[in-house]
């Protein structure tokens, strides 16, 4: 496994700040269907999924996968 299909393992403090720029939902942690790392939004009238890349979270709605 390649460090960019870890886990995201962000640290929980961080991920509790950290929120879904397009709906201001909460974001878990959530493995994408290549099995990369991604944050996903909690929000059911629009989920989305963010990729997190090197550890780092892309939050760009231009990024963001529809779910």
């Amino acid at each position: 496994m390649s460090a960019s299909e870890q886990p995201a393992t962000i640290e929980p403090w961080v991920r509790d700040i950290l929120r879904c720029p397009v709906t201001g939902a909460e974001l878990v942690e959530g493995t994408a269907p290549d099995g990369t790392p991604e944050l996903r939004s909690t929000a059911p009238q629009r989920p989305l999924a963010y990729p997190v890349r090197d550890g780092v979270p892309v939050l760009l709605a231009e990024e963001a996968r529809e779910l």
